[in-house]
């Protein structure tokens, strides 16, 4: 088995085709063909099912291309941490990151870093549910999440760290008519959008626990903007990190309720794999983010909050 061999099969994979494939990496398109030809022969089983319209892979073929992805991408990372160790500024950082990362960590962890690794090419996946990106933290194509906690224990290859509590608030557009609201009570016949099924579930949970009617989640959003623009550009209230209301971009257009009961949120943590350790630049980008979690001191008068 031959590491072109490995990059062949996760090029079909991708593309659909040796003919898209081969395009792709520049290589003649019989040399392809050879090449997972005789993986398979070696394997001896078929990796692709060919198809008019393309190559799909065959349950063999998807069981093998997890572990070719772990493998490829290890032995990226072991030529970037090695060239990084030996003083190199190349290579990639590939982080995974929920809106609080996003609003209050990566803006005070990012100047830092562009210096220090300013040729080290940098992607910022921003990801609302945890569960969709485990299986990219174990295969190695995402070297960390930091962001909300999962509900569930994360799988065993990966390590989990605390980084800090968090709280949520109640949120709505500039001047919408509850904006003066001084409790639950007074919002139960609002509106209200969430980032999902569990905001609903979460949303229930906390009227109720004050002995409150449960109001209607309308609509749901999966990502910070699709959540940004249903609560901007309608009377739908929104239970949001306590990050939103210092986030700029934000407090343009939405406003805090405040309400007095404190609504509660799952913690910030780093999960990473356990086996092995990150590149330094990854390492480095992953510890500013840490840093950036440390609680600081707000100017005098300002309400009190429970994280940055």
């Amino acid at each position: 088995m031959k590491l072109h061999q490995l990059r062949d099969v996760l090029a079909v994979a991708e593309k659909g085709s040796v003919r898209a494939a081969s395009r792709h990496l520049g290589l003649a398109q019989s040399a392809m063909t050879r090449s997972i030809a005789g993986l398979e022969r070696e394997l001896g089983a078929p990796l692709f099912e060919r198809r008019k319209r393309g190559s799909v892979l065959t349950p063999i073929g998807a069981l093998f291309l997890r572990r070719a992805k772990v493998v490829t991408s290890e032995l990226s990372r072991a030529r970037e941490e090695l060239q990084q160790h030996l003083g190199g500024v190349q290579g990639s950082v590939v982080a995974c990151l929920s809106t609080v990362s996003h609003m209050a960590l990566l803006p005070r962890a990012l100047p830092g870093f562009r210096k220090r690794y300013p040729q080290v090419k940098l992607h910022v996946i921003e990801e609302l549910v945890y569960q969709s990106i485990e299986a990219r933290l174990k295969d190695g194509t995402v070297d960390f999440y930091v962001g909300v906690a999962p509900d569930g224990k994360p799988s065993s290859e990966l390590v989990v760290e605390k980084l800090f509590e968090n709280s949520r608030v109640v949120m709505g557009r500039i001047g919408h008519p509850l904006s003066h609201a001084k409790s639950l009570a007074e919002l139960t016949g609002a509106e209200w959008v969430g980032s999902g099924d569990m905001a609903q579930d979460e949303l229930a949970a906390l009227f109720q626990r004050h002995g409150l009617p449960v109001p209607t989640q309308t609509a749901k959003g999966d990502t910070a903007l699709s959540l940004l623009v249903l609560v901007a550009h309608t009377d739908a209230l929104s239970l949001l990190p306590v990050q939103w209301v210092d986030f700029a971009p934000v407090r343009a257009v939405l406003k805090e309720i405040e309400v007095e009961e404190p609504v509660e949120a799952a913690p910030i943590v780093v999960i990473r794999r356990a086996d092995l350790p990150l590149t330094p630049a990854a390492e480095f980008l992953c510890d500013l983010l840490r840093r950036a979690g440390l609680p600081r001191k707000r100017a005098s008068g300002t309400r009190k909050r429970a994280v940055v």
